[in-house]
């Protein structure tokens, strides 16, 4: 099972001066925690993480991806779809007669029964 992610303010960290020194200890860290802050005078400068981890963060940003083409092709299709009623050569007739209308209606409304 992969470790949750953690905020990077809230990682267990290590300065990089004992990464470099010790690093048996820091892949067990890391094995153990599932990632690791990698200070450098107090500054976090990278994360260690585990394989699983970096697998699972891959898959979602594939996922991510997946569904964000599949939400632009659609939108593509729809603008697609509405420009070729615009580009139709009847459009342009239908548009001058609504626009000479000026807000008139040809028929009277029918109101209704209740009316």
């Amino acid at each position: 099972m992969v470790a949750p992610l953690i905020a990077i303010e809230d990682l267990p960290s290590q300065k990089s001066s004992q990464v470099k020194n010790k690093w048996g200890d820091v892949v067990r860290q890391v094995q153990t925690q599932g990632s690791l802050a990698i200070t450098n005078h107090a500054t976090v400068e990278m994360v260690l993480l585990t394989a699983g981890a970096y697998q699972s963060l891959l898959d979602l940003v594939s996922r991510l991806q997946a569904r964000e083409k599949s939400e632009i092709d659609e939108l593509s299709d729809q603008f697609k779809a509405r420009l070729a009623v615009l580009q139709d050569p009847q459009s342009r007739g239908r548009m001058k007669s609504l626009l000479a209308a000026k807000g008139r209606a040809n028929k009277a409304p029918i109101a209704g029964e209740s009316f």
